[in-house]
């Protein structure tokens, strides 16, 4: 890469699941510079597959911290030898996959604060982790850690109104509690704590960063309307674990300046700021610049929403954490897995494999498709957790077919609605000023899109989401700056390109009534439910009327 004149500029970092990446973003909020390390291609000593290690008993993934930090002396590196201009960088900030965890030992601390520049990182602190290989997202192998934790608060539901999720076995404190189960003398050695996030702000801090609360609210320790640990959950994990964690701070705090071995080895200036980095998905909500009311979909493999709630109302079903740009504010995240596969295999069966056939179908077909409706689980979901075609006619009859673009449109109609339904069961409200942003390869399909705006009532709009977490990291970073909390996030972030209009809502849409049929009844008809369900959801049309609100945890 050549040579780049000055440019005064934020880095955002991204510690992911199969890479290392930074971007470069200036004072107008242009990316002008990246780079990256992927661990399986530039560091295949550690012998990783997707960036982790997949234990023998197949629910056990980790990855090994001195990759990680093998990775950032490579990358910076690289940066130096490109002839970046590391005096320019007034701060930095980053994301980490949400939920991993890294084990320092005690004494690391030490040798945090007197890194030498003539070395890379890698061989300083070789010695520093009481678990080499540490547990990532991916991990599924705590359920007896979550049940002992949901136990321990008074179930699923309690849990999940205290930290804003029920117990899942990637979320960190239920990795701990195994940890100290099983281990406990690298527990009883180990000094601090940290997510993959706080463990990579405190590589460029020189000493421990604090957890941010919007991170930290996938651990399922945190309390999320306080902001404080719990410590009910806190103690039904492990002894002493509030101080190896250390106090959780607001995402958009200056945590310190940059380390001065950064400044001797590569130049940075002494007064380059730090500011607390955070989970991807946070880094994500700040690089699509989501504002009140909002909601973002991405629509690929699987279907994922993004929202931004003020008032949460946290379920059984999908997460809520702390607003990374907001510390006032929340955001939900719900995934569902039948997204784009499901897609394909209706347009392969009613549509002759074809797009443009399958596109026909949307515009031949009436919106509310006269009542029919379909929901489509070919693999059994996360939210609800069923599986099936469910077909339901006009007269909320279930039936075994649908004619070809009757089940299209059904389809389409149907994952939406689930979308609108789960969505508004976690509080979310649709606003005036509510705006949709669509990503992933089903965006790229006007007609798709035109349905998602009939259903939900709002315009959408598509933007280029390439390396949103770096970007939303390195915006995160100017704000940080700009003095965080006293500052709102949409005015640092005015100048970034706007998302583009795809579609508006058809006329009548938010006065249209489909009828529908009640989430419970489709459910029975499955004979599936686990629980977690709103019972009495009924779907009409673009608009959702709540029956009932008993949640129960079966």
């Amino acid at each position: 890469m050549a040579e780049h004149a000055p440019r005064r500029c934020c880095l955002g970092w991204d510690f992911s699941t199969q890479q290392v990446k930074v971007v470069a973003v200036d004072a107008e909020l242009n990316v002008f510079y990246e780079e990256s390390v992927h661990f399986d291609r530039d560091l295949p000593e550690f012998g990783t597959q997707g960036g982790v290690h997949v234990h023998k008993d197949g629910l056990t993934v980790t990855s090994p911290v001195l990759m990680w930090v093998q990775a950032l002396d490579i990358i910076l590196e690289k940066m130096k030898a490109s002839g970046f201009d590391f005096s320019q960088v007034l701060a930095l900030s980053g994301a980490g996959q949400q939920h991993g965890s890294i084990y320092w030992k005690t004494g690391a601390q030490q040798a945090l604060t007197s890194l030498s520049p003539d070395l890379p990182l890698h061989q300083q602190l070789q010695d520093c982790f009481s678990i080499s290989d540490c547990p990532v997202w991916m991990d599924s192998s705590t359920t007896a850690q979550c049940r002992q934790l949901e136990a321990a608060v008074g179930g699923a539901q309690a849990l999940s109104c205290l930290t804003g999720s029920r117990a899942y076995e990637r979320f960190t404190g239920n990795q701990i509690a195994k940890i100290y189960q099983q281990n406990p003398e690298a527990y009883s050695h180990t000094e601090r704590i940290s997510l993959v996030s706080s463990f990579a702000a405190s590589l460029f801090l020189g000493s421990y960063s604090p957890i941010d609360y919007s991170d930290g609210s996938g651990m399922n320790l945190l309390q999320i309307q306080d902001k404080v640990w719990s410590q009910t959950c806190l103690g039904a994990c492990a002894p002493h674990l509030e101080e190896k964690l250390g106090p959780p701070v607001p995402s958009c705090s200056v945590v310190g300046a940059i380390s001065s071995y950064y400044i001797q080895r590569y130049g940075f200036p002494p007064g380059c700021k730090v500011v607390a980095f955070t989970g991807d998905n946070p880094a994500s909500l700040a690089g699509m610049r989501l504002e009140e009311g909002d909601i973002a979909v991405s629509l690929g493999t699987s279907d994922t929403l993004f929202l931004w709630l003020q008032e949460p109302m946290p379920a059984l079903e999908g997460h809520i954490f702390c607003n990374p740009v907001d510390s006032q504010h929340y955001m939900a995240l719900l995934c569902f897995k039948n997204g784009s596969l499901m897609r394909e295999k209706i347009r392969d069966k009613s549509a002759s494999c074809s797009w443009s056939k399958f596109s026909k179908a949307l515009q031949s077909t009436e919106m509310g498709n006269g009542g029919n409706l379909g929901f489509y689980f070919d693999v059994m979901e996360i939210t609800p957790e069923i599986i099936g075609c469910h077909r339901f006619n006009a007269e909320s009859h279930k039936v075994a077919a649908f004619p070809g673009d009757v089940e299209v449109r059904a389809l389409i109609e149907g994952q939406f609605m689930a979308k609108r339904i789960h969505a508004e069961g976690l509080g979310y409200r649709i606003m005036s000023k509510t705006k949709i942003l669509a990503t992933g390869g089903a965006s790229h399909n006007r007609d798709i899109l035109q349905v998602l705006a009939d259903v939900f009532g709002a315009p959408v709009y598509v933007i280029d989401t390439a390396n949103s977490a770096c970007v939303g990291s390195a915006y995160r970073a100017f704000h940080g700056l700009a003095g965080g909390r006293d500052v709102p996030f949409s005015e640092v972030v005015k100048l970034a390109p706007n998302p583009r209009l795809a579609a508006t809502p058809s006329l009548g849409a938010s006065q249209r009534r489909w009828v529908g049929v009640s989430m419970t009844e489709l459910v029975s008809a499955s004979g599936t439910q686990r629980g977690g369900l709103n019972p009495g959801v009924r779907i009409t049309g673009a608009t959702v009327r709540k029956c009932g609100t008993t949640l129960e945890d079966t």
